[in-house]
């Protein structure tokens, strides 16, 4: 008579060989955070790992600070807040393809402080087709005052005329049309205080002309340097704009807002430039 024993043990052993798993998947927790973050990934990728992976938490105020002072950003520590109470980071996909979110998509989740992951500070960004939001390049322009750019110097001048130049016939940041984009602005500062230029090309630059209080339309019938646009609030000093075809293609740029004395108040000389195809 065979040993039951023996026949018990030869079974076990059998369900092992047979790819039963010997150790259970170890929970993230924020000490993984930080080494998948100093190891250089990207905040998308470890905040899609955080949401597809279980794993607990410190989200304690004191826990925060420290996460951010590491190196953590915004996004991540949102995406950890979120899988604590249940829930994770939500990738949105573009409606329209490649290239760039449409208008009618939803914006991205909300930080823990009320903005969508990646906005953090002052500054333009545009929604790319994941439907995260990226910083746009803020570029160098110069202005001067009395006297025109060569492609305009046939439309007249007017008293307080700001002329706008910008180094380089394209911008680096290309989008396609449309695009969708977040204005985050200074306290005590409008979106209506912002304007949108459309720039005219040479061969080496950029050129628009500028009023201190707005984008003054040329005489002589000459194309506008400025485009309207409008705005949605989705938070506190936070509005969302969407610059579609009726835009046309060509070089673009967020100028912020100017004072008495043809500065930039939240960024001086810097235009938020981008070129808007098809």
């Amino acid at each position: 008579m065979r040993n039951p024993i023996l026949a018990i043990a030869i079974l076990a052993l059998g369900f092992l060989s047979a790819g039963a798993p010997l150790i259970a998947q170890q929970d993230l927790n924020n000490s993984a955070v930080l080494k998948m973050t100093k190891a250089g990934l990207s905040a998308e990728i470890v905040s899609a790992t955080i949401s597809a992976n279980p794993g607990h938490y410190d989200v304690s105020p004191d826990a925060m600070i420290a996460l951010k002072k590491a190196g953590v950003g915004d996004a991540v520590i949102s995406a950890m807040i979120a899988k604590n109470s249940g829930g994770g980071a939500q990738a949105q996909a573009s409606p329209g393809g490649a290239g760039f979110a449409l208008a009618s998509a939803p914006s991205a989740v909300s930080n823990v402080n009320g903005l969508p992951p990646g906005v953090d500070s002052v500054g333009v960004y545009v929604k790319d087709a994941t439907g995260n939001w990226a910083e746009v390049d803020a570029e160098v322009v110069n202005f001067k005052t009395g006297g025109a750019l060569k492609h305009i110097g046939s439309a007249g001048i007017v008293k307080g005329d700001l002329n706008g130049n910008v180094a380089g016939f394209h911008s680096r940041f290309g989008l396609h049309s449309p695009a969708e984009f977040i204005l985050y602005v200074p306290e005590g500062t409008s979106p209506g205080e912002y304007q949108l230029i459309r720039f005219r090309v040479s061969s080496n630059s950029r050129e628009f002309r500028s009023l201190t209080g707005g984008v003054a339309h040329t005489s002589g019938g000459a194309t506008r340097d400025v485009v309207e646009f409008t705005t949605k609030k989705i938070a506190p000093r936070v509005y969302q704009v969407t610059v579609g075809g009726d835009a046309g293609k060509g070089e673009f740029g967020f100028l912020p807002p100017l004072d008495s004395n043809g500065k930039n108040i939240t960024s001086s000389g810097k235009i938020y430039t981008f070129t808007l195809g098809e």
